[in-house]
């Protein structure tokens, strides 16, 4: 055999192994794509899958069905599909508190982070912002802390839920300025903003997509943001080191993951399809909209960020001996 005929010969080889596995690509998807949200509507993580989902629309020939399945800091959602392994139309919005801080948080956790998932793009970060309620006498931090020590063991702060970065954050905050302060956790961001709109709880963390529309609004007062930089969406806003607490500076992060064990082909394909959709003007006009960031890891970028996260937050919580039940 010449040289000439060996070549075409291993080139028709490689093309007849390669022809199923580009005839799947190009097959998927066969059926409506499963977006589960492990955090409740109202959400960051439903305003980002929500927006990206109006970007696909018709882009991948089916339809994008969102889907909100919160608790336990947003593992329930995210072992739904640790549970789908294989299965390649069934993604999720995952984040800092499923897969950066629950992992190390909680116990018993019913997935892996790595092993579970096909970790495919970094999707946006943005900060969390301390706020009180319009009729509590603080307009700074120093002024919570002075009420704080007034009345100890009074002062509350809400979260949308144990274990998440929220929370963290608001520990970490009291931590370093020596007061108590009293975590409540709720079953999402709405019924917590709502409390504190209505009275119950003098204080919340919450992400800034989520408050801007009260802050804006003037239903609740921001006093401090966690980045180490001012967030775009509240250049007024001093950060936590501004206030004197750079031990609470922490950045809010989510991402795109699908089940683990889907086609590499496919998984390929869902990387470019979002990194296309965070370059898009329609997309990064709504993130800077609400102050998010959009993310420009690609799927190794993206996997270091939850292992360098882990970490971390392992650290974190161990040296203060936070415990959620």
């Amino acid at each position: 055999m010449t040289e000439t005929l060996a070549r075409r010969a291993l080139l028709g080889a490689a093309a007849l192994f390669a022809t199923p596995h580009l005839a799947r690509a190009q097959a998927w998807p066969t059926r409506p794509i499963r977006w589960i949200v492990n955090f409740p509507p109202g959400g960051a993580a439903d305003i980002l899958s929500r927006a990206l989902g109006e970007w696909f629309g018709n882009r991948l020939g089916q339809p994008i069905v969102i889907e909100n399945r919160p608790g336990a800091g947003g593992m329930v959602g995210a072992d739904i599909v640790a549970k789908a392994r294989g299965d390649a139309h069934v993604v999720m919005m995952s984040s800092a508190a499923s897969h950066g801080i629950g992992p190390v948080l909680y116990a018993n956790v019913p997935y892996d982070p790595f092993a579970d998932f096909t970790h495919i793009h970094s999707v946006g970060s943005f900060p969390s912002v301390l706020l009180v309620g319009a009729d509590v006498p603080a307009s700074n931090v120093a002024e919570l802390i002075a009420l704080a020590r007034a009345r100890p063991g009074q002062i509350t702060y809400g979260s949308g839920g144990n274990g998440t970065m929220n929370h963290l954050i608001g520990q970490l905050f009291a931590r370093a300025a020596g007061i108590e302060f009293t975590h409540v956790p709720y079953r999402g961001s709405a019924p917590a903003m709502a409390d504190l709109m209505g009275r119950q709880i003098p204080a919340l963390m919450e992400s800034v997509p989520t408050a801007l529309g009260n802050i804006r609004g003037g239903r609740m007062r921001p006093l401090a943001t966690s980045e180490a930089e001012r967030s775009s969406a509240l250049p007024e806003v001093p950060t936590f080191a501004e206030a004197g607490f750079p031990a609470a500076t922490s950045t809010n992060w989510f991402g795109f993951s699908a089940a683990a064990g889907i086609p590499p082909e496919i998984a390929a394909r869902w990387e470019r399809e979002i990194a296309a959709a965070l370059a898009s003007p329609q997309v990064r006009e709504r993130f800077a909209s609400i102050g998010v960031r959009p993310g420009n890891l690609d799927a190794a970028g993206y996997t270091a960020l939850i292992r360098g996260e882990l970490a971390r937050w392992r650290e974190v919580i161990l040296a203060g001996n936070i415990r959620v039940e």
